[in-house]
């Protein structure tokens, strides 16, 4: 890996959300970030609409994006953003699509399953994340077992990411969970040229491990893994049991992250090691698990490893 993550442990899962806030976008009206901006602060200056008028509000557009299960399954949780006017979301079967934001005409559609969706009822997406150098601008999502990358202009997958604009979402995960159930409900952050995810995965026996995973947004190359579930030599080791990471999954980062730019941090909260309802195989404080971490993405050499 080209750079070794390191961790700060916090009191408190609502560090999360204590990330400084960031100065609004250039653009009056974007949501370019899951959850407005890369701190997950929820919030928007926008002050045109407000409580002395919000009575008057009338629906401008309905856009009507079809696919909803005929055994009544469907679900969108999408979290849109909406940049230099145009807003990106996911439909029922998961297929992002891109609107004109002030009229709801429909710019192109996105299917990553080719007509092929089949997982009602586990194909949850709660947003996306975008990337631009200034030329190319990029969603990157997660649907099944793939993060795409998808030209932002025209809907077509970035063909120079991965294989042909999509990496399997188990890479970095080990040989183990290559044929365990992986996905991504909860949009990875974009930190500098980096796309960092976390997963969900089955909270039974046999699961996948919950590594937080850094990928290149221009190859798709696996850049760095994060054991949640340390590996010996690594911190926090000695508070599990001999040898456990070898077949203890869970442990993974399934409900989102906020980004720190200026320090070079990730926030991640976790989940529970599987199986998450009995513990007995696994005495002890079990770091990195069921906590809020913060993993920073400078080198070993510049930064400590202390507890708050």
């Amino acid at each position: 890996m080209s750079t070794r993550c390191h961790l700060l442990f916090s009191a408190c899962i609502l560090v999360f959300f204590s990330c400084k806030k960031i100065e609004p976008d250039p653009a009056v009206g974007d949501w370019p970030h899951y959850q407005g901006d890369p701190g997950s602060n929820q919030y928007s200056d926008l002050a045109e609409i407000n409580k002395s008028n919000i009575q008057n509000l009338r629906v401008a557009w309905t856009y009507h994006s079809g696919d909803a299960d005929s055994l009544n399954r469907s679900q969108i949780q999408c979290n849109p953003l909406i940049i230099d006017g145009v807003l990106y979301g996911t439909n029922p079967k998961l297929k992002l699509f891109a609107l004109d934001a002030s009229t709801g005409s429909e710019k192109w559609v996105f299917d990553p399953f080719a007509g092929g969706y089949n997982m009602y009822g586990m194909g949850v997406n709660r947003g996306l994340a975008y990337w631009t150098d200034g030329q190319k601008r990029r969603i990157y999502f997660c649907a099944g077992s793939f993060i795409h990358a998808v030209n932002a202009a025209d809907g077509s997958l970035v063909a120079s990411f991965g294989d042909g604009g999509r990496v399997d979402i188990r890479t970095g995960l080990g040989e183990r969970a290559q044929k365990d159930f992986v996905v991504a409900n909860s949009p990875g952050v974009i930190f500098k040229n980096l796309f960092i995810v976390g997963t969900r995965v089955s909270e039974a026996m046999g699961a996948a491990p919950g590594y937080i995973r850094a990928f290149d947004v221009n190859s798709g190359e696996l850049k760095w893994v994060f054991h949640t579930i340390p590996q010996p030599g690594e911190e926090g080791y000695e508070t599990w049991p001999d040898g456990v990471w070898k077949d203890m999954g869970g442990a993974n980062g399934w409900s989102g992250m906020s980004v720190d730019h200026e320090r070079g941090m990730v926030f991640v909260p976790t989940g529970s090691a599987a199986y998450d309802f009995y513990g007995g195989d696994r005495h002890g404080e079990n770091l990195l698990q069921t906590v809020s971490w913060l993993l920073t993405l400078r080198p070993a050499k510049e930064s400590g490893i202390s507890k708050q």
